[in-house]
């Protein structure tokens, strides 16, 4: 089987993998590289190789996992597109925000194409089967294995083993594994990091901006908020719709998020900020109610707390590198020790990680020894 490292190695952003043999050809995941201009923004796969895909797997819905999607099918991608019910609910969206519009206008996605799944689910494709499992994530996360009776991959896509709101599944034992390293050799927990922002929030009652994701995050948020809080009128159904997903919830929690749901405040682009904690879309400040609320929260020293990814040339990262923004990580991604637990589980296989810096793999390897730090996008390899 060979392994094509289209992108999201050695780099944060555009995380995209082929998988291929003689018979069969399917891509997993088809992102953008936030910050990125041109080509640069896309994954590495040239047209010959789109237009042989059998395939497309996609993960979920956020900007680095889908985001190219249109701008596969401008490239001449005819083939059958995988995903879960929920992220195809919040596909065009996403494509909205972060699609080149006129791919999504000109390239939109035929119906027959699109062949839905629930994680837990096994599905075929030529030579390959392809099972699945809930990635701990966001609701309709998925992590997938693939066999083509030769060897057996796993592509955690981005997972959450942690996660204090949503469930991930063991993945099963492989030939090779391709991590989610984007925390590198980051060890503190996730309990830890709720702590850390409980006192943040604490310490700032009369009210600060929280910039989110569109899905998985503002939930993580939901649950540790100390009290009265306010989300952007937009996200109430979206989260509401999330919330419906029964088995993607640790016990109880569906009901703590439906009541915090409940009692949130609807706040609209231009009003007064609220002197409470304030949910917006996306996490970046680079698409959505976000770019507005985090320029005005900065032009009037409203307290602003990031707690994902912020790329460079973002209004998140000049907020934060102009310390007019504080950056405390709430884990969405594998801990150092859960990236070891995810790799002895799948019965210590050849590694190989994504979303992350060569110099975070370096820092990796001391604890994964079979991690490869030398991998990046665009390279070719083999099982």
């Amino acid at each position: 089987m060979q392994i094509d490292l289209y992108g999201g190695f050695g780099e944060k952003g555009r995380t995209s993998v082929g998988l291929g043999d003689a018979h069969t050809r399917i891509l997993l995941d088809v992102g953008i590289k936030v910050g990125a201009m041109g080509r640069d923004y896309y994954p590495v796969i040239e047209d010959a190789a789109i237009k042989d895909l059998d395939a497309v797997f996609i993960s979920h819905a956020h900007e680095d996992h889908i985001g190219g999607l249109s701008w596969l099918l401008s490239r001449g991608f005819r083939g059958l597109i995988f995903m879960t019910r929920e992220t195809l609910g919040e596909a065009a969206e996403m494509l909205a925000q972060y699609a080149d519009p006129s791919h999504v206008r000109d390239f939109p996605i035929h119906p027959d194409q699109i062949k839905l799944f629930s994680p837990g689910e096994t599905m075929h494709v030529g030579q390959f089967k392809i099972m699945t499992g809930r990635s701990g994530h966001v609701v309709g996360g998925a992590w997938f294995h693939i066999d083509n009776g030769h060897g057996q991959v796993v592509y955690c896509a981005d997972v959450t083993p942690g996660s204090s709101v949503f469930v991930m599944d063991p993945v099963p034992r492989c030939d090779l594994v391709l991590l989610d390293t984007s925390y590198a050799d980051d060890a503190i927990s996730g309990l830890q990091r709720r702590m850390q922002i409980e006192n943040w929030l604490a310490a700032h009652p009369s009210g600060c901006l929280l910039p989110v994701p569109a899905s998985g995050k503002p939930l993580e948020i939901m649950a540790i908020l100390p009290g009265r809080f306010a989300i952007h009128q937009t996200m109430r159904e979206a989260i509401a719709t999330q919330i419906l997903a029964e088995d993607a919830f640790a016990p109880a929690t569906r009901d703590l998020l439906r009541q915090r749901l409940a009692t949130a405040v609807d706040w609209s682009d231009g009003s007064p900020f609220p002197d409470c904690p304030l949910l917006t879309v996306d996490g970046m400040g680079s698409a959505g109610p976000s770019v507005d609320a985090i320029r005005r929260a900065s032009a009037q020293g409203l307290p602003i707390l990031l707690t994902g990814h912020i790329p460079d040339h973002t209004p998140a990262r000049r907020c934060f590198d102009e310390e007019r923004a504080t950056w405390i990580r709430l884990p969405t991604h594998p801990t150092r020790d859960e990236n070891v637990a995810i790799w002895t589980g799948a019965g210590r296989p050849a590694a190989l990680g994504h979303s992350c810096s060569q110099s975070g793999l370096r820092d990796l390897q001391a604890f994964l020894p079979k991690l490869d730090v030398n991998a990046v996008t665009g390279d070719h390899l083999a099982i």
